[in-house]
């Protein structure tokens, strides 16, 4: 994983720091069934873990009930990636197989992708209170912040779950009521839960 770099030059592997997996755990009951981007450092210990060179975490099925992504920040060359690809199969696998997925990913709300792929299919998102998310180097605690903010995306039937779990972690928005392709107009408001 990498927290804003290139992953084409890069040789070392960034992890979810662990008081994350352990939420993305509470979510989904204590198991993770599919970690799609794993790396041998990786703490979330899932069920089933892809790992490159070996397994293309997007080429392969996504068909588990509960999948945690801390996709690749940068560009892939090689295979043509972005965090584009990573979000649209989140947000395939919830809408095919009935996928439980939970996402950290940089905000970009700006983006086509967040408005193709977060905005009108995930149901809820928490924007992280770690305003520089410190991920994990080569499965260690190296104390550097990513560059960007973070978000925890959640697609699936149980919001409210993962507002419980969250709402310690960010700021916990409801976005299940944000549906069609025009996310600016009036009739598309964000709810706050209560």
């Amino acid at each position: 994983m990498s927290a804003g770099r290139a992953i084409n030059t890069l040789s070392q592997s960034w992890g979810t720091p662990p008081k994350y997996v352990k939420a993305v755990k509470e979510v989904f009951g204590g198991n993770i069934n599919l970690d799609p981007c794993s790396n041998e450092f990786s703490v979330v210990h899932a069920q089933t873990e892809y790992r490159l060179p070996e397994h293309d975490g997007l080429k392969e099925h996504w068909n588990f009930p509960t999948i945690y992504v801390n996709p690749p920040y940068g560009i892939d060359k090689d295979r043509g990636t972005t965090i584009k690809s990573w979000l649209a199969k989140c947000a395939y696998a919830n809408e095919e197989y009935n996928s439980e997925v939970l996402a950290l990913v940089p905000i970009a709300a700006n983006t086509a992708h967040w408005k193709k792929y977060v905005f009108t299919k995930a149901k809820a998102i928490c924007f992280l209170y770690d305003t520089r998310l410190k991920f994990l180097e080569n499965g260690k605690d190296a104390g550097k912040g990513a560059p960007m903010a973070c978000a925890m995306i959640y697609w699936g039937e149980n919001p409210n779950r993962f507002y419980e779990v969250f709402i310690e972690h960010g700021a916990v928005v409801d976005i299940s009521n944000l549906i069609g392709e025009h996310i600016g107009e009036d009739r598309h408001r964000l709810k706050l839960f209560h």
